[in-house]
This record gives structure tokens, C-alpha cells and sequence, in this order.
């Protein structure tokens, strides 16, 4: 029976987490690379939510700081320069939280997307299905009208400039995000902060994006994210895959299964209420 300690998982996380400190970031290049060594990370640390994050990885495992001129915050500046470059695919993804994806990684993504190849058309079967709400519809249709805009801007296109639209407005932004339907890919000097994303179509940023994905089967795009998932952490549970990546019960067992019969993973504990599934290569 395979026996895997906290100390051991700790230990190994403090590695691709990169939380060690001569393992930190300090570049943009150290940045990018680091995201295209785990396949995706989150931007910050998510609270009850285990993955790599950009924050950790230059700060350290400490909360993220509120003073503006923690030398954590680099981290900002490198996101807001890429933004657009396609060196890394940022948007509000895992868990509508910012995810940064490298480049590879983005068609596993958007094969478990609701699109199916006709980007302007398929969000009306959505709305019309009750899966993409009022204010994701409206977004989305300036969106393709006008070509990319600033938020200050989008929400004047489609009316919805008062406080009590903040709501909606940011649900509808994230939804879509998550959907692989839209993506921020500036900053404009617009709004009371003097900076404000910009947003445009995701096919018309990545055009080839579609007919990359269209092949990849959905075990496939879910096995594949898993295997940086698990390269990530170590080891998890069941309910710690379906917490992040939000799959139905039974895709989360069939893909781990798959990944054990392939000898990938090992269950760890297999008598235990939440057996653990765990790497391989670390036995």
C-alpha cells in the first residue's frame, strides 16, 4: 500500500510552487517560464483553494500584502504587460478567479468550453437554453460589434453605467471569461482609477484557437489538465479536483481512473472516506 506524509507533500509543493526561496521569481521571463512549467496557475493565492499562484511564487507563502509598495506586487506590472502579448493567456477562468494558462495548455481549455465552432452565433443558442445571462449577451454583442473596448466604454455601449448595475455587470464579464467567450487583453488610462481593462472576442484574439481545440476530445482536455494538476501538488482527492475545476462528479472519476490505469496516479489510502490519488513517480 502506498503511503504518502504531509511533510513529504509540503516539501515537495515548496518546489513547484516555488516557494522555496532560491526557487522565487524575480523577471517577467522568470514569470512566463514558470507558468509554462505548471501549465496554469492562479494569479493569487485563492483561499480553501490549493495551486500554484504568481503572488506565492515571487512573495513567498504569505498573505497577499495591502500596502501598494510590497515588492510582491510586481507581479501586477508583469500581468499588465503581457496582457495582449499571447505569451500567456490570462483571464477569469478556474473558479471565475484570475488564471493564468501558457500557450499550450489553452486548447485543453476551450475544447470543455461551450463553443462549437461558430463563436458569433453560439452564444444565442446559450442565452436562448438559459446559460448565458441578459448581461453576458449584452456584453458580448457590443463586443462583436464594436470590437474591443474599455469596461468604461462597454458599459456605456450596452447602458448599464449606474451603481446597482456593478453587479451584473462584473457577472457578466466573468461568465463569459470562463466561457472562453471573452478575454481583458489591455489597460486603458479610463475610469476614476485611470485604469481600466480592455476587453475583446477571444476568437478574434486567437483565431486559430477554435480549429486547435476541435479535435481534443473532452476526456482527453480533462486528462491532459490533470496531469498539471497532479504534476503541481502531488496528490488530491476527488473533491479537491471537482472544487477547482467544477466537472461533474462522475467526469472526475472516470478521467482519474483513466490516469491510475495508465499508471500515472496511485490511489494513496484507498480505504479512507477521501482516498487520496497521487503521483506516480513520487514512489
Amino acid at each position: 500500500m502506498h503511503h504518502l506524509t504531509d511533510q513529504q507533500l509540503e516539501a515537495y509543493r515548496a518546489v513547484t510552487f516555488r516557494l522555496r526561496q532560491e526557487l522565487r521569481l524575480h523577471s517577467k521571463e522568470d514569470a512566463l517560464a514558470f507558468v509554462q512549467e505548471r501549465g496554469f496557475v492562479y494569479f493569487w493565492p485563492i483561499k480553501g483553494i490549493l495551486l500554484p499562484n504568481l503572488w506565492s511564487a515571487v512573495a513567498g507563502n504569505r498573505p497577499v500584502a495591502d500596502a501598494h509598495d510590497d515588492p510582491g506586487h510586481v507581479t501586477w506590472g508583469w500581468k499588465d504587460q503581457m496582457l495582449g502579448t499571447r505569451q500567456w493567456y490570462y483571464a477569469k477562468i478556474l473558479r471565475g478567479k484570475a488564471t493564468m494558462i501558457a500557450p499550450a495548455g489553452v486548447p485543453y481549455f476551450y475544447a470543455l468550453s461551450e463553443n462549437y465552432g461558430e463563436p458569433e452565433q453560439d452564444y444565442v443558442q446559450l442565452y436562448e437554453d438559459g446559460l448565458l445571462s441578459r448581461e453576458a449577451k449584452l456584453i458580448y454583442e457590443a463586443l462583436l460589434r464594436e470590437g474591443a473596448l474599455d469596461t468604461v466604454a462597454l458599459r456605456r455601449k450596452i447602458q448599464m453605467t449606474s451603481k446597482a448595475s456593478n453587479s451584473p455587470f462584473e457577472r457578466g464579464l466573468t461568465q463569459l471569461q470562463r466561457d472562453f467567450k471573452i478575454l481583458p487583453v489591455g489597460i486603458a488610462a479610463a475610469g476614476p482609477w485611470r485604469y481600466s481593462f480592455i476587453y475583446d472576442a477571444v476568437h478574434r484574439h486567437y483565431p486559430d484557437l477554435p480549429a486547435q481545440a476541435r479535435p481534443i476530445a473532452r476526456p482527453a482536455a480533462r486528462e491532459a489538465l490533470l496531469r498539471h494538476y497532479f504534476a503541481a501538488l502531488g496528490a488530491a482527492t476527488a473533491a479537491d479536483v471537482r472544487k477547482l475545476f467544477q466537472w461533474k462528479p462522475r467526469d472526475v472519476q472516470s478521467t482519474l481512473a483513466r490516469l491510475v490505469a495508465s499508471g500515472y496516479l496511485v490511489v494513496v489510502d484507498p480505504q479512507a472516506k477521501q482516498p487520496r490519488y497521487a503521483l506516480a513517480a513520487l514512489f
